[in-house]
């Protein structure tokens, strides 16, 4: 990328970084506690480097294919990758050694999955081997379905208790938390009673689970700070600070 693309990344994470610290003011919480995961779909691996030296450590990808295209460019880079797009079965295995968190499990057949292959890709063999001997999981979150959009990927309301009973059983799996798409709605504020949903599905969960789930994934580029003051954890800033995304062809 040019020095002056180069630039407006990290121009575009300090204006970022501003309106975080805004938010979390408002909602009495400190901005360090909210990480920026920065959605690299379709944009090229140089984009991720010049984020990454900008200070970003957390960036995600939608789709197994596209990363694998760009993981051996920056590789070498001390990053912790998320794979924030919906996965079918079929790329569990490739999902499980490619990323370091999957972060859209929506049902347990793909939790299932996941943990067999990552304890295939950790181990080498099909046999069991406990955590403690491997002393590795795989962290996930489970995205939610707040709305009733069809086009809309996450496990339903109403399958979620189970869901998560289900994936904590799973050895080779960590469940952090949630993470939830609202609709786009012009007015960001129109949004807020998703991410207060979701943190409230949250609350409850942990204490049925009785463990923390500390980790609230919600909030994009056009109202993560609507987000961050109802709890988010993790916002997913694509556009905001890469520039817009090509139209497609």
């Amino acid at each position: 990328m040019t020095a002056t693309e180069n630039s407006a990344i990290a121009a575009n994470l300090g204006r970022i970084k501003e309106r975080i610290k805004l938010a979390a003011g408002r909602a009495g919480r400190r901005a360090e506690d909210v990480t920026i995961v920065a959605v690299s779909k379709t944009f090229p691996f140089e984009a991720i480097r010049s984020a990454h030296d900008a200070g970003l450590r957390h960036f995600g990808e939608n789709r197994v294919q596209e990363w694998e295209s760009k993981q051996p460019r920056v590789a070498n880079l001390g990053a912790t990758w998320h794979l924030i797009g919906h996965l079918q079965g079929n790329k569990a295995r490739r999902a499980a050694s490619l990323f370091d968190r999957v972060d859209s499990v929506d049902s347990l057949a793909i939790a299932q999955k996941l943990d067999a292959a990552f304890a295939v890709d950790h181990t080498g063999e099909k046999e069991e081997v406990t955590v403690a001997e491997r002393g590795k999981q795989l962290p996930v979150l489970i995205e939610v379905r707040l709305s009733d959009e069809t086009s809309k990927n996450g496990a339903k309301e109403s399958d979620l208790p189970a869901l998560a009973e289900g994936v904590v059983k799973l050895a080779h799996l960590q469940l952090l938390g949630l993470m939830t798409i609202p609709p786009f709605l012009d007015e960001p504020e129109n949004v807020r009673p998703y991410f207060s949903k979701l943190r409230e599905l949250r609350d409850d969960l942990a204490l049925r689970l009785g463990q923390p789930l500390r980790v609230l994934s919600m909030g994009m580029s056009h109202d993560f700070e609507i987000a961050i003051e109802e709890g988010a954890t993790e916002i997913r800033v694509g556009t905001r600070l890469f520039g817009e995304r090509a139209a497609k062809t």
